[in-house]
């Protein structure tokens, strides 16, 4: 026993604990994309049951299923990318968005000039229709792209100003259900549909809360929901949804567009 150890580590090199770091640092990477999301429990029931059936096999000598363990990796090379899609989507996003930074990794440090007037803006529509409990739900798009959720909804390239978003969440018009996309100073399209979220936990929140969350859950986006019932801004990023005040959305905005300038962009919806 102690000269298969001894021999084992007489191999150990510096190869060998790259090789563990790699595995390691994937393992944790994954560990951290399904962290606090259904898949976080439902990898947690299979890690149970899988070492419940493997104490069950070693003690009872189960031949069909030491079979069906042996022989469950072939399963779960089929399984996992179905379970775990949004979880895979968002963490390939993840790497694609590290990529793009790679490439301009100056550009962080680099003078960027701010679009105050799409942030004045965008703040004075927030606090108006906070006033007048309109409800809307307003997404700064990152380096993840809303190209998909601008063809669910209507072309309207016009430029963004207070009065068009509160003129489109007005509860008479047709698209104040919808989402509006904006991209840069110009409101691209109106009537977007955004993806919702399923890890809300609090029951009160709507759709339109979900659907603030589920947008950042899948992209870098940012979002700003406004409550009908209330007339409370909130703000979500990374899947968490907070409370702000116009003064403190406005601080966030000018932070949002100073890391992805010079091409930001906002979606609104409801």
């Amino acid at each position: 026993m102690l000269h298969t150890i001894f021999s084992t580590f007489s191999r150990f090199g510096v190869s060998s604990a790259v090789d563990i770091i790699i595995v390691g640092l994937i393992f944790y990477g994954l560990l951290m994309v399904v962290r606090g999301t259904r898949a976080d429990q439902i990898l947690r029931g299979l890690i149970v049951v899988f070492i419940v059936l493997a104490v069950a096999t070693s003690i009872f000598h189960l031949t069909m299923v030491e079979w069906l363990l042996r022989n469950s990796p072939f399963v779960l090379l089929v399984g996992v990318p179905i379970i775990f899609a949004p979880e895979l989507r968002r963490a390939l996003e993840q790497v694609g968005r590290s990529s793009a930074r790679l490439n301009h990794p100056w550009s962080a440090f680099a003078t960027q000039p701010l679009r105050t007037t799409a942030i004045d803006e965008v703040v004075s529509a927030a606090s108006r229709l906070s006033d007048q409990r309109y409800g809307a739900l307003i997404t700064l798009e990152g380096v993840t792209g809303l190209q998909e959720y601008v063809r669910s909804g209507v072309r309207i390239d016009g430029e963004v100003t207070a009065d068009l978003m509160v003129s489109i969440f007005l509860p008479s018009t047709p698209l104040h259900d919808g989402a509006v996309i904006i991209r840069g100073d110009r409101v691209i399209a109106a009537g977007c549909v955004l993806p919702l979220s399923d890890n809300v936990r609090d029951s009160a929140l709507g759709t339109r809360h979900r659907a603030a969350i589920g947008i950042t859950e899948l992209t870098d986006a940012t979002c700003i929901a406004v409550s009908e019932e209330t007339g409370a801004i909130s703000i979500a990023r990374g899947g968490q949804l907070s409370h702000v005040s116009p003064e403190r959305l406005h601080t966030y905005l000018t932070a949002f567009y100073r890391r992805h300038a010079p091409e930001p962009a906002v979606a609104v919806g409801t």
